[in-house]
């Protein structure tokens, strides 16, 4: 038997429509390799598994009997991967040109990187962000106070997002999205998996700063494109999601930095959502169609800030099981 090129992992939850749309693109698209599909259903409720037996039986299918999250999901999917690499994919992506083929070779020819991300655009073909620098005190000020927005092109206001690039050539970069990321067999079994305190966001964050720990590069290549629709997932639960992706960067100080650096990190995350607040209040009392969204969006940022001041992880998803290990 031929040997696995790569392990192609989606997790998904409650987003059947989307996640057919992106396996047919995998089906589709990917072309000259041996792959297989893992797909790791976090209980979802829509019909998605009924679906993927009907549509795909070709996919190895895991069924949670609950939502376990993002990197835990991941995680049982490598797990039993069989690929010399796994590509994590979101279920909100579609594949264009034989960009799984194209990322695989990229690999192949550079042998120090452990991670490999792709262009990333929008539904429209705009591109979207996909590169990032390591939180860090700084970026987390300069994220809070929006100036990134406003001076897109700076390189330094759009630090932590590298806005200022336009993702047409190879390089090498502290952290790729985790909607599309190759990563390297042997690397996995020097790092170890996510860390499944992150329930969701941060953990590709994590990922990648331990394998640049180890000596290994992050890399994007331009050469190969995907479209992500963003936000699928998260806009069920818009609240809580929100919370998470804040407090998941503060998992990230608490791990990764210094001590004197969390107190820090916890007050930029309070400006973050604190210069949050003028903006939708004034939206939900200027704009009766979205007064509803706006006023909840405003209570969102109100009680992220008290969180953040009087117990952090309480914006935690998954609060219950990080309690006792941070």
């Amino acid at each position: 038997m031929e040997s696995l090129d790569v392990s192609i992992i989606v997790v998904n939850w409650n987003t059947k429509d989307i996640l057919k749309n992106c396996l047919q693109s995998v089906y589709e698209q990917t072309k000259k390799i041996i792959f297989e599909v893992i797909v790791i259903d976090n209980a979802s409720t829509d019909g998605s598994v009924e679906m993927i037996k009907a549509e795909f039986p070709q996919v190895i299918l895991i069924e949670n009997s609950q939502n376990r999250g993002f990197a835990a999901a991941n995680n049982q999917g490598m797990a039993i991967a069989k690929g010399r690499y796994v590509l994590l994919l979101n279920s909100d992506t579609i594949i264009l040109d034989n960009a799984i083929s194209k990322t695989v070779s990229f690999a192949d020819s550079h042998s120090d990187a452990a991670v490999i991300g792709c262009r990333v655009l929008n539904p429209d073909k705009t591109l979207q962000p996909s590169c990032f620098m390591f939180p860090s005190v700084l970026n987390m000020f300069l994220a809070a106070t929006y100036l990134y927005k406003i001076f897109p092109k700076s390189g330094f206001f759009g630090r932590e997002g590298m806005t200022w690039w336009d993702y047409n050539d190879v390089r090498e970069v502290d952290v790729v999205a985790g909607c599309f990321m190759l990563v390297r067999r042997e690397a996995v079994q020097q790092v170890g998996m996510f860390d499944n305190r992150y329930f969701f966001y941060c953990e590709e964050t994590d990922w990648c700063y331990r394998f640049k720990k180890s000596g290994w590069k992050i890399m994007l290549t331009p050469d190969s494109q995907i479209i992500h629709y963003g936000g699928q997932t998260t806009r069920q639960m818009a609240r809580k999601f929100r919370w998470q992706l804040l407090g998941s960067r503060l998992i990230f100080m608490r791990l990764h930095g210094n001590p004197w650096t969390f107190p820090l990190a916890r007050l930029s995350t309070v400006l973050f959502f604190l210069f949050r607040m003028p903006y939708w209040l004034v939206l939900g009392i200027i704009r009766g169609k979205d007064r509803k969204e706006a006023f909840e969006t405003t209570g969102t940022c109100f009680l992220g800030g008290v969180y953040c001041l009087v117990d952090w992880k309480r914006l935690l998803m998954n609060r219950d099981v990080v309690e006792d290990r941070l």
